[in-house]
Formats: C-alpha cells, sequence, structure tokens
C-alpha cells in the first residue's frame, strides 16, 4: 500500500487528473489531502480550495468564488473509502487513518491544516481553529465509502459561523452580507450532509 500527502493545490487542481485516475483504478493508496486553502508555499495565491471571500495575494478583496467539494468529487469514483479530518480532532484522526489501512483500493483524507501566514493568525490558534471549522459546519467531520454510505462523524454545536472567520486575518475585510452569505453556505452544505447520511431535521 503506498502512502501520499499533497496540498489543496496539487490536489484540487495541479494533481486532480491524477488523483482521478488512481482512484478510477481504485489503485492501493493511502492519499492525504493537507489542505490549508490556498497555494501558500509559493506567495499565498487562490487555489480552488480557496473558501468564498477569503482574502490571498491574487483575490486582495475576497475569493469570488466557492470552495470545490473535492470529497463529492471523490464519492463521484465510487472509491472505498473517503473521509474529512482536523488536527482539532486528533483521536477521529487518528481513527480514519487506522480505518484507511485496513482498507484495500483508493483511500481519500481531506484533513484541513490552518496555515498561521495564509489565514493571518497566531500559530497557536491552530488547534482552535479547526475545531471551530467543525462546530460552525464550515468543515464537517464524516466518511463515506464506496461513493454512497455517509457517515458523519462529530455531531456539532452549530456556532455561528463567524466564531470562526473573524480570528482569521484573511476574513477581516468582511461585510455583514458576506458573512451572511457563508452562513448560508454552512447551513446548506449541512442539510445536504445529513441528508445524504440518512437523518432528517435540523
Amino acid at each position: 500500500q503506498a502512502l501520499a500527502f499533497a496540498g489543496d493545490g496539487g490536489t484540487f487542481d495541479i494533481g486532480l487528473s491524477a488523483l482521478s485516475g488512481v482512484a478510477k483504478n481504485n489503485e492501493d493508496i493511502l492519499y492525504v489531502c493537507l489542505d490549508n486553502e490556498a497555494y501558500m508555499n509559493t506567495g499565498i495565491q487562490v487555489s480552488s480550495a480557496t473558501p468564498s471571500y477569503a482574502w490571498t495575494g491574487t483575490t486582495p478583496r475576497g475569493n469570488p468564488r466557492r470552495k470545490k467539494n473535492i470529497m463529492e468529487i471523490m464519492a463521484a469514483h465510487y472509491n472505498p473509502y473517503s473521509a474529512t479530518a482536523t488536527i482539532g480532532f486528533p483521536k477521529d484522526l487518528q481513527r480514519k487513518i487506522e480505518k484507511a489501512k485496513g482498507i484495500r483500493g483508493t483511500k481519500f483524507i481531506h484533513m484541513l491544516v490552518p496555515c498561521p501566514t495564509g489565514w493571518k493568525t497566531a500559530s497557536n490558534l491552530s488547534p482552535e481553529l479547526s475545531i471551530l471549522a467543525v462546530e460552525t459546519n464550515i468543515f464537517p467531520l464524516y466518511e463515506v465509502e464506496d461513493g454512497k454510505r455517509y457517515e458523519i462523524n462529530h455531531e456539532p454545536r452549530r456556532l455561528p459561523v463567524e466564531a470562526y472567520l473573524l480570528k482569521q486575518g484573511r476574513f477581516r475585510h468582511l461585510t455583514r452580507a458576506e458573512i451572511a452569505a457563508i452562513q448560508q453556505e454552512a447551513d446548506e452544505g449541512w442539510e445536504k450532509l445529513r441528508l445524504l447520511a440518512g437523518r432528517k431535521g435540523g
């Protein structure tokens, strides 16, 4: 079994065709996407993993596009296992890695990884931001097996998105209307995920 680590640029953009080929052939690989939501190594340029309205060096007024849903792209390949994870929930991450190691075929871990420089935050806030991303439904924790069986791994507190956004310099320019739009995105995404996981109600 092979192990691969790549960033969001190499996963969502530059290397997506290679990842798609691996998943289509169901190669026995554990692929971990370390998603810091921009091209951080080359100057903090926007990637298709950059969320709505986020500042980057190439979107100084905020990213006008929504973040690509890489988990749905992987599910469309019907690969055996995909999961989201963050450093803020280490036991969940550990369990998912162990589970993936026991499965043959293409496994995908989408891991949100705060970048203090690109997110304009203090480095000691990274664990807190990872937790808040989950608790605000910006980044739900869930698994998808064979592209069709969805399981939510953590019931979020459903905090308002500004509890996450306003701790980051990349979002300090947001208007109330933009915060409301992000809140709507998070709410709609959560309801869609609940339906996919076979749950009803809020």
